[in-house]
């Protein structure tokens, strides 16, 4: 049965907190890293109907979008909805984890699902909003461990060059060293000079993975302690950001494309602002609020941008500088990545030889329409 930290530990390698914008609140919101969980529940957002839910059904663990606890609390109340919710999690001890900005910007998070599952093609980032910094990991290594060390490193998300991986250079050279008294050397004798032939290995990796990368060569590597250096570079690294723009595999009336929309969101209804019969092909997303990137689809020559709660002088700015906006609402352009993390969760645990039940949940939509 994995527990509470290891669930953590997969959710941020898949949208890692560094991400997240600085106003947001991700992470473990309620509950115990040690807890082990057998039963965990994905939803969008965490509400009193959710807990019960949870609690009724036997759930250990809640994986949400929105965080619970957003703005700071200055009090805990039974009598404020809030404040009920978390008595009743903590007096069951159920664990509350929460991945918001972080996953809308990370890789197959929020926008790439919306992307993909209106077939857009080649997609590209909307509003860039973090590079990560990369750098230079240099290793001295005894000949005829080279081999190893590289592929340890490799392994561990070192050497990856745009399309190329296990990206290297190795220089020939003489190491020495003098084993001091204590010392268990691998090669020579405690208290006598060795010089012995060595490769300098040298490689680029994300700053993100430095720490799994070293370890990974400290573990294969056969010294008792290691030279090894690690060095900043100003080298761009990946680009993140939020808000996706691709391309429609054929251009259609906007009319058409709102009904597409309106069938891969599964959605009984849609707001449009621009003619309908305006031809779209180039096409911007954002899941959930996306408002304020209306002038960054604009400024990426979009001729529609898909969204949700657009206000009504956002939607005519837009109108009147001629893209197009269809507001498909807020949890509609965002529950679609919630089968996403429950597949990445038990792919990672199966590779780790766990499992545990995961369910998602969507929640009852608070708009009625009539």
């Amino acid at each position: 049965m994995p527990s509470c930290a290891t669930i953590i530990n997969i959710l941020e390698k898949f949208a890692p907190k560094n991400l997240a914008f600085d106003w947001d609140n991700t992470g473990l919101q309620l509950g115990d890293y040690n807890k082990e969980v057998n039963k965990i529940l994905i939803v969008l957002t965490v509400t009193e109907d959710v807990i019960d839910y949870a609690l009724n059904n036997g759930f250990e663990m809640i994986i949400a979008h929105h965080p619970l606890i957003f703005k700071p609390l200055k009090a805990i109340r039974k009598d404020l909805t809030i404040g009920r919710v978390i008595y009743k999690a903590i007096q069951k001890d159920l664990v509350i984890y929460s991945a918001h900005t972080n996953l809308d910007v990370a890789k197959d998070g929020v926008n790439d699902v919306l992307a993909q599952l209106l077939g857009l093609e080649k997609v590209e980032v909307l509003r860039e909003t973090y590079t990560e910094p990369l750098k230079k990991i240099t290793v001295f290594v005894p000949e005829g461990y080279e081999d190893k060390i590289i592929e340890a490193m490799g392994n561990a998300g070192a050497g990856f060059i745009g399309k190329y991986s296990n990206c290297t250079f190795k220089i020939r050279g003489e190491g020495t060293f003098k084993p001091e008294e204590g010392a268990n050397p691998f090669i020579g004798k405690i208290g006598k000079l060795e010089k012995v032939n060595e490769f300098r290995i040298e490689t680029i990796a994300p700053q993100s993975r430095v720490k799994n990368i070293i370890s990974a060569m400290l573990k294969i590597h056969p010294y008792e302690e290691v030279a090894y250096d690690v060095y900043p570079l100003d080298n761009e690294g990946e680009k993140y950001g939020i808000g996706r723009v691709g391309y429609l595999s054929q251009e259609m009336p906007l009319e058409d494309f709102a009904l597409l929309v309106k069938n891969k969101l599964n959605v009984s209804n849609l707001k449009v602002v621009g003619e309908l019969s305006k031809i779209v092909k180039k096409v911007a997303v954002c899941g959930g609020s996306g408002s304020d990137l209306i002038n960054a689809a604009i400024f990426k020559n979009a001729d529609v941008f898909v969204t949700g709660d657009v206000k009504y002088h956002d939607a005519l700015d837009a109108f009147m500088q001629g893209i197009a906006v269809i507001d498909a609402g807020h949890s509609a352009t965002e529950k679609v990545v919630l089968n996403k993390i429950k597949e990445h969760v038990e792919k990672s645990l199966c590779e780790i030889n766990q499992k545990a039940f995961i369910e998602v949940l969507i929640e009852k939509e608070i708009f009625n329409y009539v």
